[in-house]
């Protein structure tokens, strides 16, 4: 099994990774601003904390095999999370990023094709401006992984593709994954890392 400490366990996509780890018997530190919002269950332990203190958070993430970060990217350091993790001596770190820096069909970023349509959630550049950063990690193991155009609650299927930067769509054009089987693919990689120092998204 697979120690992880997962930074975001509260959020829409982290307590899904959080129930997919759990269920694969991988031991889990959940980190959250707010430990009530998690309740006790088996192989997971709670902390509360927060990337904004480097020097706690540092010390919560020593001693686990993996990382995961999933957090908005608007409201948190990319860099200071960068360097906390180098910090603790963890060696390998998933990193959730936005959609944004996908390549769409004609080539262009999905973030310039949103921001034509005058859509643009305030995660969107902070994401793509991570991913810019999180690239630049030379000195341990690193995945970023990105949703397709729209990923929220659904069902846990198991059955999607993986791509690299390219966004995934279907017969019909959509692009779309569940929060669930997106935490499948995260979990999978884990797992079995496929993408190290890469990027890769999933969807239906």
């Amino acid at each position: 099994m697979t120690s992880i400490v997962l930074i975001g366990a509260s959020g829409n996509i982290g307590s899904r990774i959080l129930d997919e780890a759990l269920a694969r018997k991988h031991p889990v530190t959940a980190l959250t601003r707010d430990p009530r919002k998690l309740a006790p269950r088996p192989g997971m332990t709670v902390r509360a904390a927060s990337t904004t203190d480097a020097p706690a958070l540092t010390q919560i993430l020593k001693g686990h095999d993996v990382a995961v970060v999933s957090v908005k990217w608007n409201e948190n350091d990319v860099r200071r999370v960068i360097d906390t993790i180098r910090q603790s001596g963890v060696k390998r770190a998933l990193f959730v990023v936005g959609a944004g820096s996908l390549l769409r069909s004609d080539g262009r970023r999905h973030y310039d094709h949103m921001a034509e349509r005058g859509v643009q959630p305030p995660t969107s550049l902070p994401a793509l401006q991570a991913y810019e950063e999180i690239r630049k990690i030379d000195d341990y193991d690193w995945t970023a992984i990105s949703p397709p155009a729209s990923i929220g609650p659904g069902k846990r299927t198991g059955k999607f593709r993986l791509a690299l930067d390219t966004l995934i769509e279907d017969a019909k054009g959509e692009s779309r994954i569940s929060r669930e089987d997106f935490a499948v693919a995260i979990v999978d990689e884990i797992e079995k890392p496929r993408h190290l120092r890469k990027r890769f998204t999933a969807g239906y």
